[in-house]
């Protein structure tokens, strides 16, 4: 009776995940990963590495750090290495309000000026890589409709299989399709297509694991599949809850060269 009992129960148990997965909208699910708690600071470093369709690889190194203001999050991107791109750094303020798009600034040494990145610039490649600038930081929920599609295992872990479709039909990739991990709502995959629903880029996200108790991706592999090109984005020494120096989320750091 009491083994019928554990039966039964896990048996309804299942079920409750079951029905509760069901319950999950494509929006709940995007929602929720947008949702994944990263701190109130983050910090770390990282290898950009690039590699054309012939096979030659350029690598760069670069910096990030990022400061939860409560309704806005200011993050600042600054390349270290090598000496042509030494100094170049990219600032963003980034709205909870999902209506609200993101304020972007490049600040390129060689020019001593910084640029505005506005608009459809948004969608173009981010200092040759094979992320746009909207890669670099979040995309607001309300620019997409979302549609649940399926549940997959992809790498071992069952996830939601999600379609988002911009709402803007003139983007440059106006659908994409996005697998989000059912236990931490992380995203594992994803691919995006052009305006002819031509399939554009594939990212793969891997080495997912806790940092000081945040799930954190450690690495990054988008490749462009039409102009057989790839990136690789290896974050290392992340850190999160650390002092971080409010004077740097600023367009006059960036011009200052103080971003460190």
């Amino acid at each position: 009776m009491k083994k019928h009992t554990l039966l039964t129960a896990l048996a309804l148990s299942l079920f409750t995940l079951s029905s509760y997965a069901q319950s999950l909208s494509g929006y709940d699910i995007m929602k929720k990963a947008d949702d994944v708690p990263s701190g109130n600071t983050s910090s770390y470093t990282a290898t950009m590495t690039l590699t054309d369709k012939k096979g030659k690889v350029r690598t760069r190194e670069v910096f990030m750090r990022s400061k939860d203001y409560g309704d806005t999050t200011k993050s600042v991107i600054c390349f270290t290495t090598p000496k042509d791109v030494a100094g170049v750094a990219y600032l963003m303020f980034e709205y909870d309000d999902e209506s609200k798009d993101s304020d972007n600034w490049l600040y390129m040494p060689a020019m001593k000026k910084v640029r505005r990145i506005s608009g459809s610039g948004k969608s173009d490649d981010f200092m040759g890589t094979d992320f746009t600038y909207e890669d670099i930081g979040e995309r607001g929920l309300a620019k997409d409709t979302f549609t649940l599609l399926s549940e997959e295992t992809v790498a071992g872990s069952k996830c939601y299989k999600v379609e988002a479709v911009a709402k803007d039909k003139t983007e440059k990739n106006p659908r994409r399709i996005v697998w989000i991990r059912a236990d931490n709502f992380m995203m594992v995959k994803a691919e995006f297509y052009d305006r002819q629903n031509r399939l554009q880029r594939e990212l793969t996200c891997s080495d997912i694991k806790q940092v000081d108790g945040y799930w954190t991706t450690g690495r990054m592999f988008i490749r462009n599949v039409q102009k057989e090109h790839s990136t690789t984005l290896e974050m290392k020494n992340v850190r999160y809850d650390i002092q971080i120096d409010d004077s740097i989320f600023t367009v006059s750091a960036l011009e200052r060269g103080a971003v460190k």
